[in-house]
């Protein structure tokens, strides 16, 4: 089936689109790759879009649309996705990401059984975040980071656990690269299929990519009133939660 076919629009209003984007599908282009992407998809549906947003220039100098797009997601983390539909509206939701007033809240599938003490609803990782000195695909919470080091928080509760597994709600107050991918590894708790920060860890069958998906987002519309948009959780997530006795 072709991805572009699994895109989902959750919400649409003259002003912007929230979409459920599926794994296996990169937000923009990085000016190497000749994959097709949801920036390809957004342009071809929405041909406006191709001038809103703040494009790109590769590391080769080619430019990188990003139409209306506010935020991204990784190429193997499903879930809600906002799209501004024009320049007004982007620079309105812009400003809310960079000012930490748009509230994310992601579900995510961890190695380990993690324990929380009787009375304890949740836990935050304040490590700040750098690049790999090693590997620049890769970013590190470790004063062994290349580059500047930059503040990121994440607050996390667990809904359910196993000897093996734990199934938590994630929300980041900063919005780092890699971030939740990169907080759970440094508690040693990396998420399940996390090919690139978990690579010898054994993934359950049926599932191919990183177990994260964007489930909530929660903003400021342009009219003035709270918006709160959600992405039910995808097949292969949900049918791993059930093969590890994690389904809520």
């Amino acid at each position: 089936m072709d991805v572009f076919s699994k895109i989902e629009i959750v919400f649409e209003s003259p002003d912007f689109l929230v979409l459920n984007k599926p794994a296996g599908l990169s937000v923009h282009g990085d000016g190497i790759s000749t994959e097709k992407t949801l920036a390809d998809w957004l342009v071809k549906k929405y041909p406006s879009l191709a001038e809103v947003g703040e494009p790109m220039l590769s590391q080769k100098g080619v430019k990188i649309l990003k139409p209306g797009l506010v935020h991204r997601l990784d190429r193997d983390t499903s879930g809600v996705l906002l799209v501004a539909k024009n320049q007004p509206t982007f620079l309105f939701f812009k400003d809310q990401f960079q000012n930490h007033q748009a509230h994310k809240s992601y579900r995510a599938i961890l190695y380990g059984e993690i324990k929380f003490k009787p009375g304890e609803s949740g836990r935050t990782i304040d490590v700040p975040i750098g690049r790999s000195p090693s590997d620049p695909r890769r970013r590190v919470a470790s004063l062994k980071a290349s580059g500047t080091l930059r503040e990121a928080v994440t607050n996390y509760r667990v809904l359910k656990t196993s000897p093996d597994f734990s199934y938590v709600e994630a929300e980041p107050k900063t919005g780092r690269t890699h971030q939740l991918r990169v907080h759970f590894k440094a508690i040693n708790h990396p998420i399940v299929c996390d090919h690139l920060y978990a690579p010898k860890l054994s993934c359950p069958p049926g599932l191919g990519r990183q177990a994260l998906h964007a489930f909530k987002l929660e903003l400021k519309l342009p009219n003035g009133e709270p918006g709160s948009f959600n992405a039910p959780l995808p097949a292969d997530f949900s049918q791993t939660l059930d093969s590890l006795g994690l389904a809520c």
